[in-house]
């Protein structure tokens, strides 16, 4: 089993979405993430598929009509992102601690209550996970990750 991460130019049109995650489930890849939104041409939308499994599944995947391109995005050759949010519970007694936990990250306090904040952070899933773990001594309330995105360096593009 290899893990990664594919960036998949498709048509922008209704059941794209679930044709192309129906064929990796049923190349026995599990999909660990997938984002999807429309490009600079809003004919197309840009698919980030984050699985693991074989590597019997992109053949397949470029014989879909709806897909113009497929990439596999390279660890080493590429930029991956990913959005989380987490709301923390805390008092104002706690509430420092936890904004110098979120500076050394250069996340963004987003919104403040009494009881919690709500904090943004964008990165590579290493450092979202580390920040997590930090936020560990602290009761998490909430969490929403958007799974990763991301675009090959240099001039390799999809077309």
């Amino acid at each position: 089993m290899r893990h990664a991460v594919f960036s998949i130019l498709v048509e922008n049109s209704s059941g794209v979405l679930s044709r192309v995650a129906g064929l990796f489930s049923r190349r026995g890849y599990n999909i660990d993430s997938l984002t999807v939104g429309e490009t600079q041409d809003p004919k197309y939308s840009r698919m980030t598929v984050t699985v693991t499994g074989d590597d019997d599944v992109l053949e397949q995947i470029t014989k879909l009509v709806d897909v113009k391109e497929i990439m596999e995005l390279p660890q080493d050759a590429s930029v991956c992102r990913e959005l989380v949010l987490v709301k923390v519970e805390c008092d104002a007694a706690h509430r420092q601690e936890i904004i110098a936990i979120s500076d050394v990250f250069r996340a963004k306090i987003v919104d403040v209550s009494p009881e919690s904040v709500i904090i943004e952070l964008t990165g590579a899933q290493n450092k979202l996970n580390a920040f997590i773990e930090l936020l560990n001594g602290f009761k998490i309330t909430e969490l929403a990750r958007t799974g990763i995105t991301g675009l090959a360096r240099g001039a390799a593009n999809l077309k």
